[in-house]
């Protein structure tokens, strides 16, 4: 054990573990795969609570940087761990529902337009954008560029300049909730199966079938661990 891993004082635990815990990670060498220490190891090992770690470990899951396994331990899902504070995630989990309902407005109506005015070309970008999407994800990202790309061919199709306007007024918003969806476990997979009902509905030219579509998409991106973190548990363990 590295000695990253030393006891701690008890302000803020659970964020002083983390910190601990990506020393540790950075120290070993540990990469993307590898298994951390048990839960009862580290809290020996840092002079905490169980119900402290858990809540770190919580915190890595949120943020897509960990993967814990039932009755298997936790592994790593990066090769380093890049946190952000908890202040900052407390404030994304506040602004990220009003986000998901004015994607869900726009971009429903946005698919419905785009089966109902799109070209060749459009149909072509979003295809494309599928198949960048695609090699993200067969090379262990997560596909958010590939994801952004085919948003915007969307948004390109329907040619509705103040509904594009309004999706650029967004976009770092925007930008937040897919980084925050496509960190989910299979969330990657999910999201391009999603995709493409979505690109054959505008094929068809179906613009109920599109719009309920992307509904349906957006609302699977809106189920992340995020929303269901509780930033107090544990807090004083």
């Amino acid at each position: 054990m590295s000695q990253a891993l030393s006891r701690v004082s008890k302000l803020r635990l659970y964020e002083q573990v983390i910190e601990r815990i990506k020393a540790h990670v950075e120290q070993a060498g540990l990469k993307a795969g590898d298994k951390l220490p048990g839960e009862r190891e580290l809290a020996e090992r840092l002079g905490v609570s169980r119900a402290s770690v858990k809540q770190a470990i919580v915190v890595l899951e949120v943020q897509g940087l960990v993967e814990s396994r039932h009755g298997g331990g936790t592994y790593l899902r990066s090769d380093e761990l890049t946190v952000e504070t908890v202040d900052e995630m407390v404030a994304r989990r506040r602004r990220l529902p009003e986000v998901l309902e004015a994607r869900e407005a726009l971009e429903t109506k946005l698919a419905e337009l785009a089966a109902q005015r799109r070209t060749d070309e459009d149909l072509a970008a979003m295809d494309a954008a599928l198949e960048h999407m695609a090699k993200e994800i067969e090379q262990g990202e997560y596909g958010i560029e590939g994801d952004r790309r085919f948003h915007a061919a969307i948004t390109a199709a329907a040619r509705s300049g103040l509904l594009a306007e309004f999706m650029r007024s967004i976009s770092v918003q925007i930008a937040e909730s897919r980084n925050e969806s496509l960190r989910q476990p299979e969330r990657p997979h999910q999201s391009m199966e999603q995709h493409r009902a979505i690109v054959e509905a505008i094929r068809e030219g179906d613009p109920e079938k599109a719009a309920e579509a992307m509904r349906k998409h957006v609302r699977t991106v809106a189920k992340v661990r995020l929303l269901a973190w509780d930033p107090q548990e544990g807090e004083s363990a």
